[in-house]
């Protein structure tokens, strides 16, 4: 089989010859190791023996978020102020203020040249009088046609290396980064009606967007995002059902009308919530992490649904990062034994996320060639 057909055929439920080994962030596309932007941590030379090894030999997985064409005009471009400058670090800093009424808004975030990730060190809404007046600002309208053939484009590089998945959030996901979380939390328990009235205006807009770019781009893969922000230890389950199921599941209806294969990323515990993810429709989920990060095996959460319930995962960047070759090689094993179906599939070897510094360990390398090793990959 070709790298395309596995991962496809794992989707479908079909058989395969080997569990698909994918890398999850790196695409062997997407990390440009000739990008000399400063904060590109992908530049640096220890790189690019596994952006090879990414590109050759894993079963890719391109996360792709597609825009539109025809945005229309943002009702709140004369209410913002965003400012971006450089420190003498090195690190990118934005302040974005927003006019809400008689409220100033302000937001403002950090990314530093050696590490792949974005600070927010100040949350747009502080408190609730923040999120009230958040809340009347003025809608945005949804886009109506999406620009796919620069998802074309990738799918053509691509070829039979892998799939390119269409990556996108959820209305929590378009909520809860707001605040700060543990702010988050306490709105969640204690103003339902605030946030879901939040959640349905996210909702106006992503929903019909999401169903155009499903109708372009049927058949195709999806992750959803954001649902960890409601679940253990945050929020109660009984709150995921509230805040994630009813708002996914029309979601993963959609893409499933085209034709399309949806799945749920949570990370942390799965136990009080797995059977919530099902009832969103989804035909899988990532990370599926282990304690002490998630509370569950693979081998539980395979128990406790569907045959043809796809797991991505489980094996924890921390470990790729940090364990000994021979240690990390077990962990592996025990995720190909307990994560595929009675059939041999339904499964995808694939960490939890990836190292985020400019520097890559020598013991990083050899764990992620370990997995592919093991997966039979490339043989």
């Amino acid at each position: 089989m070709t790298r395309r057909e596995r991962l496809m055929a794992v989707l479908r439920g079909e058989q395969v010859d080997r569990p698909p080994v994918c890398f999850y962030e790196l695409d062997g596309l997407s990390q440009n190791p000739n990008d000399d932007n400063p904060l590109n941590i992908f530049s640096h030379p220890s790189w690019k023996p596994l952006l090879d090894l990414t590109w050759e030999k894993s079963d890719c997985i391109h996360m792709y978020g597609v825009g539109f064409k025809d945005t229309p005009p943002n009702p709140l471009a004369e209410l913002t102020t965003i400012e971006t400058w450089t420190d003498e670090n090195g690190s990118l800093h934005s302040k974005t203020t927003v006019r809400a009424g008689n409220r100033i808004l302000t937001e403002q975030t950090r990314r530093n040249p050696d590490v792949w990730t974005v600070w927010t060190t100040e949350p747009l809404l502080k408190d609730i009088d923040d999120f009230k007046a958040w809340l009347d600002l003025p809608e945005r309208e949804p886009a109506a046609e999406p620009d796919v053939e620069p998802f074309l484009a990738v799918e053509d590089r691509m070829g039979e290396r892998g799939i390119v998945m269409v990556d996108t959030g959820d209305p929590i996901c378009g909520v809860a980064p707001l605040f700060d979380l543990g702010v988050f939390t306490v709105v969640a328990l204690t103003e339902p009606g605030l946030l879901h009235r939040a959640l349905e205006r996210e909702a106006r807009v992503m929903q019909p967007q999401l169903d155009a770019i499903a109708d372009a781009l049927p058949g195709r893969h999806w992750r959803i995002y954001g649902p960890e922000y409601a679940s253990p230890p945050y929020l109660p389950p009984e709150l995921f059902e509230e805040y994630v199921v009813r708002y996914d599941k029309p979601i993963c209806e959609t893409v499933k009308k085209y034709g399309g294969y949806p799945r749920l990323h949570s990370h942390g515990r799965l136990k009080p919530i797995i059977h919530h993810i099902l009832e969103t429709g989804c035909i899988g989920t990532d990370p599926v992490e282990p304690p002490p990060q998630g509370d569950v095996s693979l081998a539980y959460v395979r128990h406790h649904v569907p045959d043809d319930f796809v797991l991505f995962g489980n094996i924890e960047a921390s470990d790729i990062e940090n364990l000994a070759t021979e240690e990390f090689a077990e962990k592996v094993k025990t995720a190909l034994r307990e994560g595929p179906n009675r059939d041999g599939t339904a499964f995808v070897l694939m960490p939890s996320s990836c190292p985020f510094g400019r520097r890559l360990s020598a013991q990083a390398l050899r764990n992620y060639e370990k997995m592919v090793e093991l997966a039979g990959a490339g043989l």
